[in-house]
């Protein structure tokens, strides 16, 4: 038993080496000083009611806006074992928010993430409770289940989600902004399917949805075979990002301009319209417009529509607009 926890050991501490960003990223990793922490706590708007979590910070940034920031900056933001638990908890509360109708996302400190934080993790991940093939084998079906809506939550949600990426996105960082709706970018913003380097298989979204978030599987299988970096040019270029902006404020600003205007829009119209894309993304042009029928044929009926046109017949912003909650 000592053997196996001294071997145990060994490997993580490879690991650990292999993932720091120190190392491959030649990033400083010094902690915000107590001084710099408590400027930045100064500036920092009040936490959303009902969202007090420890790696994450809920904001209401403006009316109908909530702002979710990965909130470990001393530690890259890296992915411990509250964020897995408490983005689902997060998400699934925002989802059933009637005041929120946009959401934007984005990483505390110097970069957005540097992905899973083995040192917490590893001990779920590489010391399953049992010895018998079978009954691990369950347990990391579980695990990976758990996992994987972490991420899915976000997409599940009807909100529209805005991710806005400075520094590196790194391993998972890649799997939760390519389950985010739009994606805007620092130019000295990069991206990484850090997987393999590893040795495992991206297994909680990269996979699946970043060959139809960029529409090329070859440039898909360069980046998951190689683990290399893409940066933020590539990333413009490929689709993966909308925009570049050339720091984290302006960044920041255009994201939040971004979902004002789409929170300014009924949100029967526009929560609608990201259930259906979803829909039609995994489904046939057929099957996609016999579920737009069965969906519209109860959401045309709102009196939104109403107050939408009268509002283009008379040339009246769709701010100056009021639609009730949903």
């Amino acid at each position: 038993m000592a053997a196996a926890s001294a071997v145990f050991r060994r490997f993580g501490d490879l690991l650990t080496r292999r993932l720091t960003p120190s190392t491959n990223l030649g990033l400083n990793l010094r902690p915000m000083s107590g001084f710099a922490q408590e400027e930045a706590s100064k500036a920092a708007p009040e936490e959303a009611p009902g969202h007090s979590y420890e790696s994450l910070r809920v904001t209401a940034a403006q009316k109908h806006i909530l702002h979710v920031q990965l909130n470990r900056p001393e530690k890259r933001n890296a992915m411990n074992k509250a964020f897995w638990r408490e983005m689902v908890v997060c998400f699934n509360k925002i989802a059933e928010d009637a005041d929120c109708r946009v959401v934007v996302i984005s990483g505390a400190g110097n970069m957005f993430t540097s992905g899973i934080d083995l040192t917490d993790m590893a001990s779920e991940l590489l010391q399953p409770p049992s010895d018998d093939t079978a009954r691990i084998s369950w347990f990391l079906h579980s695990l990976l289940t758990r996992y994987q809506e972490t991420f899915s939550v976000i997409e599940k949600c009807p909100k529209p989600v805005i991710a806005a990426i400075h520094g590196g996105c790194i391993g998972a960082g890649v799997d939760l902004i390519t389950a985010c709706d739009i994606r805007y970018g620092t130019r000295d913003s990069f991206y990484q399917v850090k997987e393999v380097d590893i040795g495992l298989a991206a297994d909680v979204g990269t996979l699946q949805r970043l060959p139809k978030v960029i529409g090329n599987q070859s440039l898909v299988n360069e980046l998951a075979y190689t683990a290399r970096k893409m940066m933020a040019d590539e990333a413009l270029e490929s689709g993966l990002v909308s925009r570049l902006f050339p720091d984290k404020e302006s960044m920041l600003d255009a994201a939040f301009t971004l979902a004002a205007e789409i929170s300014s829009k009924s949100p029967v119209a526009v929560q609608g319209t990201k259930i259906n894309l979803i829909y039609s993304r995994d489904h046939s042009v057929t099957e996609s417009l016999n579920y737009m029928k069965s969906w519209n044929m109860s959401m045309l009926q709102t009196k939104d529509i109403m107050k939408s046109v009268q509002a283009a017949i008379e040339k009246k912003d769709l701010k100056t607009i009021t639609f009730s909650k949903l």
